[in-house]
Formats: structure tokens, sequence, C-alpha cells
């Protein structure tokens, strides 16, 4: 792949002259190594797939040079074992791709979200608003899963199971985030988690690790009472950094009702507060 990209870039993008009368396209293996500041050995190791370990650094400058896509970025950096950084803000994630809302927008009976790789939610519909209201006020900045679990009073009454819930929303978030916890915004949110919320402190020094399943969930709503949801979660496979989080009602003679009651009810716009 690194060759064929290398064999692709134009010449003069990099204030380089042609080769010969009339080769525009390609540059050689040493120009791509000092232009990314590599050695030509090292450089040439990586492009032909011997088994060398190079830094995230050298990665990443490779990347740069070869000005690959995120997905090219995303793939290299993958065959090494590293996770791919996510760019991170301090306003928040950034919205969803227009068609990720639009595909939560079409599940109007199922509270929904999207959340990025630390966990920031970047889009959800109408049921979720109406179940969660505070998604839609909340500063941007603090519109993140786990920093609402641990720090928000209505979340702690939304859930009633909240002790287990919280932790196991822990286990997860460190199974999922674990190879990101050098990135800036995954480190600054368990710096401030820290700092905020003593059961966090505690959850997160015990090291639980579990990965996602789908399961039942139990919701106490102050409008309709106890909502009984199944959890599900998929990413979409143009966007595998996004997890778009799906609750469907439990058939449980109760549950769709009182769903349907506060949906029926609920004033949210699916767009509210972005």
């Amino acid at each position: 792949m690194l060759r064929s990209r290398r064999g692709q870039l134009d010449r003069a993008g990099f204030d380089l002259p042609a080769v010969g009368r009339t080769r525009a396209l390609g540059l050689r293996r040493e120009e791509v190594a000092a232009l990314s500041g590599v050695s030509m050995t090292w450089y040439t190791w990586l492009e032909q797939g011997r088994d060398i370990l190079p830094s995230r650094q050298v990665l990443d400058s490779v990347a740069r040079t070869l000005r690959l896509s995120p997905t090219e970025h995303a793939y290299v950096m993958s065959l090494v074992g590293y996770a791919v950084p996510v760019p991170g803000s301090a306003g928040g994630p950034g919205p969803a791709p227009g068609h990720v809302q639009r595909l939560l927008d079409a599940l109007p009976g199922s509270p929904a979200f999207a959340i990025t790789p630390d966990w920031g939610i970047a889009a959800w519909n109408v049921a979720y608003a109406a179940l969660y209201p505070n998604v839609a006020t909340v500063a941007a900045a603090d519109r993140n899963l786990l920093w609402q679990v641990f720090t928000d009073p209505y979340v702690r009454m939304l859930l009633p199971q909240w002790d287990v819930d919280s932790r196991r929303f822990l286990a997860e978030f460190r199974a999922q985030a674990g190879p990101r916890l050098d990135e800036p915004a995954v480190a600054a949110l368990v710096e401030r988690l820290h700092a905020a919320s003593a059961p966090f402190r505690d959850g997160w020094s015990s090291h639980d690790i579990e990965p996602f399943s789908s399961r039942e969930r139990m919701f106490h709503h102050p409008e309709v009472g106890d909502l009984r949801l199944e959890h599900h979660r998929l990413s979409p496979s143009d966007h595998p950094d996004l997890h778009l989080v799906i609750y469907t009602p439990v058939d449980d003679g109760d549950t769709p009702a009182r769903l349907a009651s506060l949906l029926a009810g609920s004033g949210h716009s699916p767009r509210a507060g972005r």
C-alpha cells in the first residue's frame, strides 16, 4: 500500500522537480524518508513489510508525508497494532455524519444515540431526548456518556440499579478505550472524573474489564415509571469509530405502552441542542 501511494503523489506538491522530462508523479523512497524524518533503511523495511515495530510517531509522520486518508492511516496503524487517534476537542464531540443522524431519526420508537471512542455523545434521536432530556441542554464539553453516568443526578435517578450499571459501564469503557488511554481526550476525561466522582475513582482502581453484550436494562423515568429496554450496539461500516447505541422496548406488558406514552408527550426535537 505504501509503495502504491508513494507512486501516486504529485512531485510538484512537494516542491520536487519532475524526474526526467515527463515523470511528474511518484516520490522516491529516499525522498519519502527524508520528508518523514526517518532513515532510508527504516522506511524501506516498512514499505517491504519487514518484521519491525515502528513507533506511532514514525507511522504518523509517514502517513502525513504520503497524504494518507483517515481510513488509510487507520489501516496502516491497525497493521502494527496501534489504536488510531481520534481528534478530540475541548468543545466536546463533533456532530455525527448526516446519514448517521438520519438513521437515528428513523428509529422513532427506540431511544438511540451515537458515541465516539471516548464516549462523547455525537448524535441522538427524539426518543433518547425524551428518556434523558439533559442530553440536549448539557454543555458540549460535558456531553459524554461516562461523565453523565458518574456526575448527573438525573442519570443516577434514571438507573435504579446505578451501582451495578455504573461499574459495568466503566468496565466496558476500559475494554474499549484501554488502548487509547494516552490520547489527550481520553486522558482528560479520566482525570476530570477522578476529581469529580469518588465512585469513579473506586471503580477505576479495580481495573475491571468487560466486553459489551446486548442485554436488558431497567430505567425508572420520573414521568412514566419503570421501563425495561434491551440494549444493543452497532457501528456503521463507513464510520467504525462511531458506535450506535439503541434501546428497544421489552414486551413485558407495560414497557411498550409506557414508552409510547412518554414519546407521545415529548416536545423534544431530534436536533435540539446540536
